[in-house]
């Protein structure tokens, strides 16, 4: 036991040194700097472990690079669309987006998002929906087929997929399939041998140089994204694996919210697809027109493809989600599985309520991450003293990431209204101008509160005291989850 105490001591040294880095050299956000110095404090020894698994910082810098001829491309159209939009020369296919000129400016200069609204859409609600369209789309491939998964599991719908693609890889077709290194950590390394031996690509994300332990548990790719020849695109929040299809004896029943996309948007997503595999595969000279065909749609769905990411210090997806908010003049509904806002999020909700907004988020009636749900829990009680409706859903699990405002614009995608989409993963939105599209979402949240059970003042003030520590808990550590 000679070793026990030189090695505290060479912890707790350590533990001052982290201490020292999130004070003087990482300033992190106060909230989350506080939340990791408490935890060094009261866990000395387990915190450091604990800050080298969540708590690096991913250093500020533009990790995903565009080539020039895209680069051109983009600048070109977004000066282009910026001054016309100075000069009120954009012509709307649906007037009333007239009255969003202003976001859609903020989200070109934040993040190079184009405008388009030559889209068709089409809702996906559930798994399977999605995944039976997604498959007739590969079978449908000639030229490319571009994935990008956050998860892929280690199970039937994923290995139906996977053959899919393989097929189409023998007959040809280019495919490339990007996956988060610590969402597909169940994966085999054998799990992918036939799509590369028939002439698939396949790269993973921040992938571990330690063997089965990836300590980068922070700074994931959450997107999700599909492009078939460039014609069309996929993108939402369903991950590919048999529980989002609602096969998990935990959560039944998975609600989900997916979009599939015919017109220019979808070149918008083939860029951002690129960008990441480029990082991921060190794949650089990807560059070509085929990939960006000439796009004949009859579609008037205006639509950003908008991304966001730690390393970037914008937050482009939330301050698109704080517009929108603050546009809101008649009503605001919300989906997502984890509620954990920072304070200009919640402050925004608080306002837009007592100003007369109608404002109403959906949440899971059960936890798959339990300090995640408490800590949405403690929020949204905040939010009902301001006149906020809440529901939990209670036909399964609700994994949707949906805003909807005054049923006129509204986001898809796969940020969730916390802090890890804001700031700590890579996420990816299509924000959507179109009354007709932001209606059936509407309508869709309307159609989902007839399986929901609301959540009263008076409900929550009857939680029993172990709930109240539970939210008190997960409310301190909130910041770092």
């Amino acid at each position: 036991m000679n070793w026990f105490v030189p090695t505290l001591s060479v912890l707790l040294v350590l533990n001052i040194f982290l201490a020292f880095i999130l004070i003087f050299l990482e300033r992190k956000d106060p909230s989350a700097t506080w939340a990791w110095l408490m935890v060094l404090l009261l866990v000395p020894y387990l915190g450091f472990v604990l800050y080298l698994t969540l708590g690096q910082n991913l250093s500020r810098q533009k990790i995903f690079d565009t080539k020039t001829e895209e680069d051109l491309i983009i600048r070109r159209i977004m000066l282009e669309q910026i001054s016309f939009l100075q000069n009120n020369e954009i012509v709307f296919d649906d007037k009333e987006m007239i009255n969003y000129q202003d976001m859609i400016r903020m989200q070109l200069i934040s993040d190079d998002s184009i405008f388009t609204q030559d889209n068709e859409v089409e809702i996906f609600t559930n798994g399977s929906e999605k995944f039976e369209s997604l498959l007739n789309s590969i079978e449908d491939a000639n030229h490319h087929i571009h994935m990008l998964y956050y998860i892929i599991k280690n199970d039937s719908l994923s290995k139906r997929v996977v053959a899919a693609l393989t097929k189409k890889a023998k007959e040809g077709v280019e495919v490339r399939l990007l996956y988060d290194a610590f969402g597909g950590r169940s994966l085999p390394r054998s799990f992918f041998k036939e799509l590369i031996r028939a002439g698939g690509k396949v790269a993973s994300f921040f992938p571990s140089k330690i063997p089965l332990i990836n300590l980068r548990i922070n700074y994931r790719n959450h997107r999700k994204l599909a492009i078939i020849d460039g014609k069309c695109g996929f993108i939402g929040g369903i991950n590919i694996g048999n529980e989002y299809i609602g096969l998990s004896k935990k959560f039944g029943y998975w609600r989900d919210t997916h979009l599939k996309i015919k017109g220019s948007a979808v070149l918008m997503m083939q860029t951002r697809f690129f960008l990441d595999w480029r990082h991921a595969a060190r794949e650089r000279n990807t560059y070509n027109e085929r990939y960006y065909p000439v796009i004949n749609s009859n579609g008037k769905t205006g639509i950003q493809i908008v991304s966001s990411g730690p390393d970037s210090e914008q937050e482009q997806i939330k301050i698109g989600y704080l517009k929108m908010i603050n546009s809101a003049r008649k009503s605001i509904y919300i989906q997502t599985p984890y509620f954990i806002p920072d304070q200009s999020i919640l402050e925004a909700l608080k306002i837009a309520s007592l100003s007369g907004v109608d404002v109403r988020i959906m949440i899971p009636n059960k936890p798959d991450h339990m300090f995640v749900y408490w800590a949405t829990y403690s929020y949204i009680g905040e939010l009902l003293d301001s006149g906020v409706r809440a529901y939990t859903y209670e036909n399964g699990f609700i994994h949707a990431k949906t805003i909807v405002v005054d049923g006129k614009i509204s986001s898809v995608g796969t940020a969730n209204i916390d802090v890890r989409s804001f700031r700590l993963n890579f996420e990816v939105n299509a924000f959507i101008y179109d009354t007709r599209t932001s209606t059936k979402l509407k309508k869709i949240f309307e159609n989902d509160l007839e399986s929901c059970s609301e959540i009263t003042i008076e409900k929550y003030k009857k939680r029993s005291k172990i709930i109240i520590f539970k939210e008190s808990i997960s409310r301190l550590l909130s910041p770092v989850l």
